[in-house]
């Protein structure tokens, strides 16, 4: 199986970039996102996974190890083969990924082309946990567990602070996510914090 490419980019398209690798040219499927930062005739190096079926081998590349490992939990979920995992990285970088699962934000996910709310729904019900079980994956680091799933930025430091004043990373990651999706973007680390607390401790901060 190939697991990754470095080359020089032929061409690109709608979805897709060929690789000129030693002169053989790959066709690798990419998410917006990846081939937003491929030009041709610059080198470029992709993270691949190799998907065998049905008789056919594609592959599908990525800018970073992030992004692949959202590939392939994507793909996990019923009903969301790879084209629709692609369309789903094409609109959420990892960090917004992570806050619109564990905020049930069916919105944000529908954002991407050919998914409903019905499989937004699904995407949620069956990453929820996981996504939950990577936060509570290692206490003892600045952003608990979540560092390799993506996230990072003043969401993370709101989770980190929060963990800090003894809440399971879990239920931060989940406070906070619900902050940003109600607070919107830019949304400072301060105001993530206290929108967390307001969420774990609603009968000390409000309704």
């Amino acid at each position: 199986m190939i697991a990754k490419l470095t080359g020089i980019v032929d061409s690109t398209g709608d979805g897709w970039a060929v690789l000129d690798v030693g002169g053989v040219g790959y066709l690798v499927f990419c998410s917006g996102r990846t081939l937003s930062r491929l030009a041709a005739g610059q080198a470029a190096s992709l993270r691949v996974e190799t998907v065998v079926r049905d008789g056919a081998i594609n592959l599908y590349g990525f800018a970073d190890l992030t992004e692949r490992q959202w590939f392939r939990m994507l793909t996990t979920v019923q009903g969301v083969g790879a084209k629709a995992a692609l369309a789903i990285l094409t609109v959420l970088p990892a960090d917004e990924l992570i806050q619109a699962v564990a905020a049930g934000d069916r919105a944000a996910i529908t954002r991407a082309a050919g998914v409903g709310p019905k499989l937004a729904g699904r995407v949620i019900g069956e990453l929820r946990e996981k996504v939950e079980a990577a936060a509570l994956g290692s206490a003892a680091t600045t952003t608990p567990g979540v560092g390799n799933w993506g996230l990072g930025g003043d969401v993370g430091d709101a989770v980190s602070a929060l963990v800090n004043l003894g809440f399971r990373p879990a239920e931060a990651l989940g406070a906070v996510s619900h902050a940003a999706a109600r607070l919107g973007a830019g949304a400072a680390v301060e105001d993530l914090i206290k929108g967390g607390l307001a969420e774990l401790t609603p009968g000390e901060h409000g309704p």
